[in-house]
């Protein structure tokens, strides 16, 4: 199938492209690209006023299939990232049953070809059972198309088990990504410990539990020369550290997500809007400024949604008992151009680096750019829309986030996935080209 968009602004920093100008796509690829392209025949679609980027790709993203599909499910959660602008995620392992052996990586791989409106990378569980204990398969999961290796949903405690584990993902060159949480000192933790946890009488979780084990996974990424790729950073602290291994040269990179960069625990209210609870906790007014100068100076490698749909009744419920995690797959490009890029905090370029281009490099996944013979993997994003987040307008299954109401400036309206619509006008398409 061939395919022409003409006249959109084509933003690449990967080949220094920033150009109104039109893309040829022939069977999957892009084939051509210039001004006054002609095609004989095919689709043809003027995107005026748009801007063409590199597809964006969610590198931390939770599926909940298999196991727990009344929150969300491939299908549907592949539905929401492309109605978000993503054309790939990667999904995390903390499925029931735990990603931890080659049948469930294959297991999401197939439902995704089958159902799935983006492409889903699969990441495979550090550990058995994210128990902490017996190392995982981790060739056999690499041999079947695992591109990452993370206990996400917890932090490995021991460290003579972490180190085992980044020297058998350092030989299949797989990034080993970390939530970093020392669980002897969150214990039980509700919230930012401090002014908010006192403020609101509920269990504090330190920064500490965070930055400790940040520190303790750099020093093994030391000793072991694996690629260490921090999830989720929080605190100015945490970042520092970050920031320090990269100036020594070491394998270190890390994601924030759109919350942590946008909300802090100040906005907990006493209606204990169980929204706002998430894992690691909101912090502080600092550390959000903090983060934001992380992203502007290159500390930052990756934004990411930590995409958490949870059923309404469990949310609907006392804060101390409701899970942690909100939804935001479908909003984090639009807050980005509203809030990072439109406030002057990163231009346009970086964002499509932290959006797009590294996180495939981190996962090792194959490079998409706007050039000839580059997989027509593509985002087209209008820059003007303004739009406000309603949960009627989701196509996640679920509605847990804080950000419904917020008025937002930009967001996607189309989504090419290998050449083949997933998005056209900002509608998702009702079946995808397989």
């Amino acid at each position: 199938m061939a395919l022409m968009l003409k006249n959109a602004r084509l933003l690449d920093p990967q080949v220094g492209l920033d150009e109104v100008a039109d893309i040829l796509i022939r069977d999957g690829r892009i084939v051509e690209i210039g001004h006054d392209l002609e095609m004989p025949k095919g689709i043809e679609r003027d995107l005026s006023g748009k801007i063409i980027v590199p597809g964006l790709v969610d590198m931390h993203v939770h599926l909940r299939d298999p196991g727990f599909e009344y929150k969300g499910d491939i299908e549907s959660e592949t539905k929401a990232a492309a109605h978000g602008g993503f054309t790939a995620v990667c999904a995390m392992p903390n499925t029931n049953p735990v990603c931890d052996n080659a049948t469930i990586v294959e297991y999401v791989q197939r439902k995704a070809s089958e159902v799935g409106f983006c492409r889903v990378l699969v990441s495979g569980a550090l550990t058995q059972g994210l128990e902490g204990e017996v190392l995982s398969e981790m060739g056999d999961m690499v041999a079947h198309g695992a591109v990452a290796f993370t206990d996400d949903g917890r932090g490995v405690q021991d460290s003579g088990m972490m180190r085992r584990t980044m020297d058998y993902a350092k030989q299949f060159d797989r990034v080993v990504m970390c939530h970093c949480q020392d669980e002897g000192l969150v214990g039980a933790g509700q919230v930012n410990e401090g002014e908010c946890s006192t403020r609101l009488g509920l269990l504090g979780w330190p920064a500490e539990g965070e930055e400790l084990e940040i520190m303790r996974d750099i020093a093994l990424c030391r000793l072991t020369g694996c690629h260490f790729h921090a999830q989720h950073v929080t605190t100015a602290r945490g970042l520092e550290l970050i920031r320090a291994a990269k100036a020594e040269g070491l394998p270190v990179t890390c994601e924030v997500t759109p919350h942590h960069l946008l909300l802090d625990d100040s906005m907990i209210g006493e209606d204990y809007d169980t929204n706002y609870k998430v894992n690691p906790p909101l912090r502080t007014k600092a550390d959000v400024a903090a983060l934001r100068a992380g992203l502007a100076d290159g500390t930052v490698d990756a934004i990411v949604t930590d995409h958490a749909p949870h059923a309404t009744y469990e949310k609907d419920r006392e804060f101390e008992l409701a899970p942690f995690g909100m939804t935001g797959i479908e909003t984090s490009l639009g807050l980005m151009l509203t809030h990072m890029v439109g406030e002057g905090v990163i231009g346009l370029n970086r964002l499509v680096e932290l959006m797009a281009v590294n996180p495939r490099t981190i996962l090792r996944d194959e490079r998409v750019a706007i050039e000839p013979g580059s997989i027509a993997d593509l985002t087209v994003i209008d820059p003007d829309a303004e739009w406000t987040v309603a949960k009627d307008d989701f196509c996640s299954k679920a509605q847990n986030t804080p950000f419904v109401g917020w008025n937002l400036r930009g967001r996607a309206t189309d989504v090419f996935v290998g050449g083949y619509a997933t998005m056209e006008d900002g509608a998702v398409c009702s079946t995808v080209k397989k």
